[in-house]
């Protein structure tokens, strides 16, 4: 699959986020008492070296261009990474996921207060509904400081994805991804001596399998939307809230509730109503 027709891209996402849910097992794989910033270093450092392959083309002029938006992406990711590994071994494995789709949905909140942007009356249902949706989730008895992990990780994301705008666009996705994992792991590995723990062979190998699952949903991702409009593919990310469920009944015997898919409802399905609206007006401006 090459990502080259909508039904081959759809694809790539769909296993891309099977993938991506691999990864998330693989940290839910370690103890709640784990070395959190040990992991997230050990994680960044293995991601770096598998990245190095791919980077090879990357020509010295001008590498560390836009050094600044970079590190400040770079320190985001590292605390968005630490927050899903706490999210990921203190709450279901389809609840921390569902709180991650908050994501999109801080972005286009972020992206009206810090750019500007005027929210369409479907992006305005989105953000509401999204948000009550969360709240069904958790409800206020159940919202903890793992909770507030999930949605730390989700403001990560969100940062993350609107800091892309102001990066050289002139530099290639792995150029951006190796200098992301390169400028954070000083702050990472300095927080893991901080912390004081012993490396495991146990964490070693959930490390590993994260940062190997994690490059592939990556790589996934590159290739579907190399050569399809977002708009018309993007609803197909959500798919991974399913293998969520699906993961964390088979592995972790994990039942989701009434709560849980009403509010998963309420924060996927306006997402996938603002794909499909964007899908439906670029095919009409394609045909004009």
């Amino acid at each position: 699959m090459s990502g080259k027709t909508v039904n081959s891209a759809i694809f790539l996402l769909v296993i891309g986020n099977a993938m991506a849910l691999i990864s998330d097992v693989f940290v839910k794989l370690a103890e709640p008492d784990a070395a959190v910033f040990l992991f997230a270093f050990m994680r960044s450092l293995i991601t770096l070296l598998l990245l190095l392959p791919f980077c090879i083309s990357i020509k010295s002029e001008g590498f560390f261009k836009g050094a600044r938006v970079h590190f400040l992406r770079a320190h985001i990711h590292f605390g968005g990474m630490v927050c899903m590994v706490i999210a990921l071994t203190h709450l279901p494995l389809a609840t921390a996921n569902a709180l991650f789709y908050a994501a999109p949905i801080l972005v286009m909140l972020l992206s009206a207060v810090l750019f500007g942007e005027r929210l369409k009356s479907l992006s305005l249902l989105a953000v509401f509904s999204g948000f009550a949706g969360i709240l069904v989730i958790l409800r206020p008895v159940e919202f903890n400081w793992a909770a507030w992990a999930a949605l730390g990780a989700a403001l990560a994301l969100a940062l993350g994805a609107l800091l892309v705008r102001k990066l050289p666009e002139q530099q290639s996705t792995g150029h951006k991804l190796l200098l992301n994992y390169l400028l954070l792991l000083p702050a990472a590995g300095f927080m893991a001596w901080w912390e004081g723990a012993e490396w495991t062979t146990q964490l070693l190998l959930n490390a590993l399998g994260s940062a190997v699952f994690i490059l592939g949903y990556n790589i996934s991702v590159l290739l579907a939307y190399r050569q399809v409009d977002a708009s018309q593919v993007t609803s197909a990310e959500y798919t991974g809230l399913i293998w969520a469920v699906v993961l964390g009944w088979v592995m972790f015997a994990e039942q989701p509730d009434l709560w849980f898919l009403t509010g998963s409802a309420m924060i996927v399905i306006p997402l996938v109503m603002i794909g499909v609206q964007q899908g439906r007006q670029n095919r009409h401006r394609i045909r004009i």
